[in-house]
């Protein structure tokens, strides 16, 4: 434990949790389900709840009087340490600064209560670089990520007098505070920049009515625009069923084939390419070939229904799943990119929102995408219509990896400013501004 903190300021103390705070936590919650909750009643917060800079109570969902009386160690308090130890949100950690309804958590937070350290700063050491390093090295489960009761209570805590741990949770709200504004900045920017991209790609598809009257069918259309079934420019082909029981055969080949995971949108995502052993007939009639559209079938989430991308002849013999359609166009008459831009654009977007069977996750079928509305246009408009888009989208990828990257630097300054803060290493009573390694 000694190692984890360093040289620490010599009239400071180490501890761990246990020994200031009290852990309470659980594995599950005693046979809840969802159908239990309620309209109204004592909020039930989850790990999504306490991921942003204040505690989220509006979007929870809501447990009966007696599901909230059954743990009362888990009855939240102003001050509470509340810490995520499941799951790929394990060591995000918050602090109640205010109740406005009586609440509990559920089975992925565990509560620390503290009785003889500052809750604000224990909250900013437990964020700290070195106890999220700790974490990390503990972090258990089968499958899912999991952090144990014991292993939070061991966890070390430098622990200087009161009066200065006051002191410097003072300094880091303030300072935190800047860079999370900052931070909110740079995220409406990424926002404003994808409305922007989407609003050129909607011109460019539809192009400006001429009629302020919409289509009867489609009400996001102009009743002016000229439309055709994609069937008429276009088959689908099938992909093939991943099946564990089906035995082996002399003619079996092994090939790549494309995943739901694989298919991201406007791009077809390789970095992870499984394979498959099926028979060669088989693979024959579900191979890609290049110019074909690829896009998913089934998605939990609607808006990334219908998404497409083109395929390039990246990997040879590839074949694809069942859950992804291959849609191959007549080139004479429909350019795939130009499909692409369709599956991407508002009107993409809406139409399988809009078709789409919502009953669990999200699916849609081939006579969907067959029956989907596209305006006519020649060859040459459709070219014109994927550059004006792919220019479009190289300036929205430049712009947006340029703010991730100063997001990446203010998060960095932040868990930094965080961790010099809690060891000691910066002297918060004149360190406004202060430059951190």
């Amino acid at each position: 434990m000694k190692g984890a903190f360093g040289n620490l300021p010599e009239h400071w103390q180490l501890t761990r949790v246990d020994r200031v705070a009290s852990v309470n936590a659980r594995i599950g919650w005693k046979a809840l389900t969802a159908a239990e909750y309620q309209e109204e009643g004592y909020a039930f917060l989850a790990t999504p709840n306490i991921k942003t800079a204040e505690i989220d109570f509006r979007e929870v969902n809501f447990i009966s009087e007696f599901r909230y009386e059954e743990s009362p160690d888990l009855k939240l308090a102003v001050g509470d340490v509340l810490l995520a130890k499941d799951g790929n949100t394990l060591g995000i950690v918050n602090i109640v600064r205010d109740l406005p309804r009586p609440a509990t958590v559920n089975g992925s937070i565990a509560v620390l209560r503290s009785h003889g350290i500052d809750p604000n700063f224990l909250r900013y050491v437990i964020a700290s670089d070195i106890t999220q390093s700790a974490i990390c090295a503990v972090k258990d489960g089968m499958g899912v990520p999991h952090l144990f009761q014991r292993d939070i209570n061991r966890l070390a805590v430098p622990l200087p007098p009161a009066g200065e741990q006051r002191r410097i949770s003072d300094f880091l709200d303030g300072e935190v505070a800047r860079v999370n504004q900052m931070i909110a900045l740079r995220l409406r920017q990424l926002a404003v920049i994808a409305e922007r991209y989407a609003a050129v790609m909607s011109t460019a598809v539809v192009g400006r009515s001429r009629s302020d009257k919409m289509n009867k069918e489609w009400p996001w259309l102009p009743a002016d625009l000229e439309l055709t079934r994609l069937g008429y420019f276009a088959r689908i082909q099938s992909g093939v069923t991943v099946d564990a029981s089906r035995g082996p055969t002399g003619r079996d080949v092994e090939v790549p084939y494309l995943r739901v995971a694989n298919v991201q949108g406007e791009r077809v995502d390789l970095a992870e390419v499984k394979t498959i052993r099926i028979p060669r007939d088989l693979a024959d009639r579900a191979t890609l070939r290049e110019g074909d559209v690829v896009m998913t079938e089934a998605n939990g989430n609607p808006d990334n229904l219908g998404r497409g991308a083109v395929w390039r002849g990246e990997f040879a013999d590839m074949v694809h799943q069942n859950h992804v359609f291959a849609i191959r166009t007549d080139g004479k008459r429909l350019l795939p990119e130009y499909l692409s831009v369709l599956l991407a654009s508002a009107h993409g977007r809406r139409y399988f929102r809009f078709t789409s069977n919502q009953v669990g996750i999200a699916t849609t079928s081939s006579g969907k995408v067959l029956n989907m509305p596209i305006p006519v246009c020649s060859l040459e408009r459709q070219a014109e219509v994927v550059a004006t888009c792919m220019r479009a989208r190289e300036a929205t990828e430049d712009a947006s990896a340029a703010l991730n990257r100063q997001l990446a630097l203010l998060a960095e300054r932040r868990r930094a400013l965080i961790t010099a803060a809690v060891t000691g290493q910066i002297d918060v009573t004149t360190a406004r501004g202060v430059r951190v390694p």
